[in-house]
């Protein structure tokens, strides 16, 4: 049973069970806050941020992060088990992303003592000469996170991490589903040295109190992972002057084009489009083929797909995980049922392996107007589309609402160069998969799927200002 890790005097307002989303297995439980806990959270956060005698200095900042990194390595085989447990994720996916954490912290290190400010160019009119400029960092101020399931360790990282390396005192509220990764980050956190009330966890009792948490105007900065309804919606509701970044799903596109190698695209889709049984923001949902290839190719994914094991996620030979709640698992199926018999080719999958787990499916031509060709399957599902004209490829991959990362399939570099320039996509990778990601790049949903970038050295940027300073001088 995890405690409150709030710096509140008050009772919890309750507690929740948190459960494998394979088998149902009790796990752990954690402590839940109610609206009072959210006030006194936000006081304490907002009032270190007001006394500049209680900031953190940065090389505090840095040993207590390089500690941190030192305490998750020690702790590597744990936290990939709580990771896999709690979230689903197979173990071995688990354990990249620990390693990713670990690597996450290091880069907010390096940014923090890399960011060097700037000098302004006065002295070069009449008025301003006699002066100089220059800019340094400062945090923006308390910093909340809002994140969601799929990462529950390195999500938390993603947020938790560059509010620490800024300065930035930070109320975090993981996912309901998978709180425990985030709550022995924190323990971690404050083992390395990090004062309690420098990082303070929430766990809501009710969305009226999460929306108290978002919305109050001692709020800095907002961080939000999750869903575009809910993402938006908080949004027109943060106080003014709260700046934010949103990070919503999206249906990513892959374009196979002339000439491109079959094998070497089916391999990675497979893994782009199955890895955490889908449930990524940036996962390949909707592959678009040359109409003389795209059944072949389709084939070929099927017999990859066949392949993968489904499983426990703690077992180290599993290559596909549970979703995180039947009732998604039920979602899936039925979108899937319903393209079928809408007309789609069902190559392989479609159907339940358990009350949780889902069988890797491919979709040979779905209609355009069916769920899983117009909105996010968050499920092990990948459509395939046969296309008559590069123009008509880009077209149907561009017709929807939210933008994320795309792929292409070519070995002609003009015509890869043309499709990354055609294709709505804040990130277009080049024969690999869409969900290819390391922690130094930019990371941005375009249109519904997000505001703002992510990615570490992004983040801080966003958490911090910069203060200018001009010194008038004879």
């Amino acid at each position: 049973m995890y405690d409150l890790m709030v710096e509140s005097a008050r009772p919890p307002a309750g507690r929740i069970a948190v459960t494998s989303p394979y088998d149902g297995r009790h796990l752990d439980a954690a402590a839940t806050s109610g609206p009072g806990h959210v006030d006194d959270a936000l006081k304490t956060a907002y009032a270190l941020f007001r006394d500049r005698s209680e900031w953190l200095s940065i090389p505090l900042r840095v040993k207590i992060l390089s500690k941190a990194a030192s305490l998750i390595r020690s702790k590597l085989e744990e936290l990939t088990l709580l990771a896999a447990s709690e979230g689903g994720k197979p173990y071995v996916d688990s354990k990249v992303e620990v390693v990713r954490a670990i690597d996450g912290i290091h880069l907010c290190i390096e940014t923090l003592r890399g960011h060097p400010g700037s000098v302004i160019p006065l002295g070069t009119t009449k008025a301003t000469t006699g002066r100089i400029a220059f800019t340094q960092k400062e945090p923006i101020g308390v910093v909340v996170a809002v994140s969601a399931f799929n990462h529950p360790l390195n999500l938390i990282v993603h947020q938790v991490g560059p509010a620490v390396a800024s300065g930035c005192p930070v109320i975090v509220k993981p996912a309901e589903d998978t709180p425990l990764s985030c709550l022995r980050f924190v323990q971690i956190l404050r083992e390395a040295g990090l004062p309690d009330e420098w990082c303070q966890v929430v766990i809501a009792d009710d969305n009226k109190t999460a929306e108290q948490l978002v919305t109050d105007d001692r709020v800095g900065f907002f961080s939000f992972i999750g869903s575009s309804r809910v993402g938006w919606m908080l949004r027109s509701k943060l106080a003014p002057g709260t700046r934010c970044s949103l990070e919503h799903g999206g249906a990513a596109p892959a374009v196979l084009a002339k000439p491109f190698d079959q094998t070497t695209a089916a391999a990675a889709i497979a893994k782009g489009g199955f890895y955490h049984a889908g449930q990524v923001c940036v996962s390949v949902q909707r592959v678009f083929a040359p109409a003389d290839e795209a059944e072949k190719f389709a084939k070929e994914l099927a017999k990859l797909a066949k392949k993968l094991v489904v499983g426990a996620p703690e077992e180290k030979g599993t290559d596909v995980g549970p979703l995180i709640r039947m009732r998604e698992v039920d979602r899936v199926s039925k979108w899937v049922d319903e393209a079928v018999d809408a007309g789609a080719k069902l190559l392989c999958g479609g159907k339940k392996v358990s009350d949780s787990c889902y069988a890797p499916t491919v979709l040979l031509n779905p209609p355009d107007d069916a769920k899983v060709s117009t909105l996010e399957i968050f499920g092990p599902v990948v459509c395939v589309y046969a296309y008559d004209s590069l123009s008509a490829a880009v077209a149907q991959a561009n017709s929807l609402p939210i933008a994320f990362q795309a792929a292409v399939f070519c070995k002609n570099i003009d015509v890869a160069q043309r499709l990354c320039r055609e294709l709505d996509a804040s990130a277009v990778m080049i024969n690999d998969h869409s969900a290819f990601r390391d922690d130094v790049m930019p990371f941005a949903g375009l249109r519904e799927s997000g505001l703002g970038v992510g990615g570490i050295p992004y983040t801080m940027e966003d958490m911090q200002i910069d203060k200018m300073v001009v010194i008038k001088s004879g």
